[in-house]
Order: C-alpha cells, then sequence, then structure tokens
C-alpha cells in the first residue's frame, strides 16, 4: 500500500490522518467511518448533550487496573470481582463499591427499607442494639409473620429472638429461669403439663 493510500480525510476536521485513527463500518465503500475516532467522539457528546443527557468523560487507565464508576477511583484488578460476561472480564463496580450495592439491594428487596430508612432507624437507636444496650446495631429484625421489620440488633440478640422463634411466652419463661426462679412443668396426662405459677 502507497503511502498516500495509507492516510485517508476526515470528512469532519478535514485532516490526513492514517486508517487506524478510524473505526470500522462495513457499510461504507472503504469499511472505515467517515469521521476519525475523536471527530465521532466529539460528535456523539453534542449529540446526547442536546438531547440533554450527560456523557462520561473517558479517563486513562494503566494497565491491569479499572476505574470504578462509584467510587470514581482507578484500582488494581485484584481489587476487582471477575465476570466472565462483561467485555473486559472484571465486574463492574469495584469489591467495596459492588458489596454496598449488593447490601442496599438486599434490605430494599427483602424489608422495604431504603438505605437513608435504614440509617435513620440505627440512629433512632443510638446505633446500639435495643434489647442488650452494648452492641452495635446491625441486624434488621422483622416479624416472621407480617414481615414488619422491627428494629436493628446486634447479631447475638437476633440469633437469640429466631432461637425463641419469636414467642415471646418462651422468652418470658427464660426471663423467669434466668432470674432464679427454677421450676418444672408437672406432667398431668400423657402430653399435658401443668405449669407452675
Amino acid at each position: 500500500m502507497t503511502e498516500a493510500a495509507a492516510l485517508r480525510c476526515c470528512s469532519r476536521c478535514k485532516e490526513q490522518l492514517p486508517r487506524s485513527a478510524f473505526a470500522s463500518n462495513r457499510s461504507m465503500p472503504d469499511g472505515l467511518q467517515a469521521y476519525c475516532r475523536e471527530c465521532s467522539a466529539e460528535y456523539y457528546r453534542q449529540r446526547q448533550e442536546a438531547k440533554g443527557k450527560k456523557v462520561r468523560e473517558k479517563i486513562a487507565v494503566p494497565p491491569g487496573h479499572k476505574r470504578c464508576p462509584q467510587c470514581e477511583v482507578v484500582k488494581p484488578h485484584a481489587d476487582w470481582e471477575r465476570n466472565k460476561s462483561s467485555a473486559d472480564g472484571w465486574s463492574s463496580y469495584c469489591r467495596e463499591c459492588r458489596a454496598e450495592r449488593n447490601r442496599i439491594s438486599y434490605f430494599k428487596r427483602k424489608y422495604g427499607l431504603a438505605s437513608a430508612e435504614l440509617d435513620a432507624l440505627i440512629a433512632e437507636q443510638l446505633g446500639i442494639c435495643c434489647i442488650c444496650l452494648a452492641a452495635p446495631a446491625e441486624h434488621v429484625d422483622h416479624c416472621h409473620e407480617t414481615g414488619r421489620v422491627r428494629g436493628v440488633l446486634c447479631f447475638s440478640c437476633n440469633a437469640a429472638l429466631g432461637q425463641f422463634k419469636d414467642r415471646p411466652d418462651v422468652m418470658r419463661r427464660a426471663a423467669t429461669y434466668l432470674e432464679g426462679n427454677a421450676w418444672k412443668p408437672t406432667l398431668v396426662a400423657p402430653g399435658v403439663y401443668r405449669l407452675p405459677s
């Protein structure tokens, strides 16, 4: 190929550029777009801004790194999860942002709580478990029958409620037992017990 044939004129900026500066377009006779890559990007940006849309700025990223669109930090591939279905083989968000997005999505899906509502609920409790008043509030407690959120508890208290099957009568007996009032139910008939008053 001659030197003149290796160059091509951009229809927008009118500069003679190498063929590698143009993206492919099979519908054109020479198989390349009419505008160079830079002019195509600028034209796209102008069209999107005319529609009232914002176009993300392209940021140079070194090899072996990727930029997270949420925290806007360029991080090495070690901070990313693998994703075979994406074009570059990495997930869209870094591990930290992905975990936070999954957490927000989980609370919205499971309890109908937005992130701000969950934060307000924890702030109402001053950030501590409302049962033991000692550990940080981290686990959402809800009624398994109605689905209504009751509060935010520590892991131990939330697990204890689950172990007691959310039954207040059993929990009252457990509290009485812990207070030193040891008692045993009396067997009256097969399968029938009389509880001490």
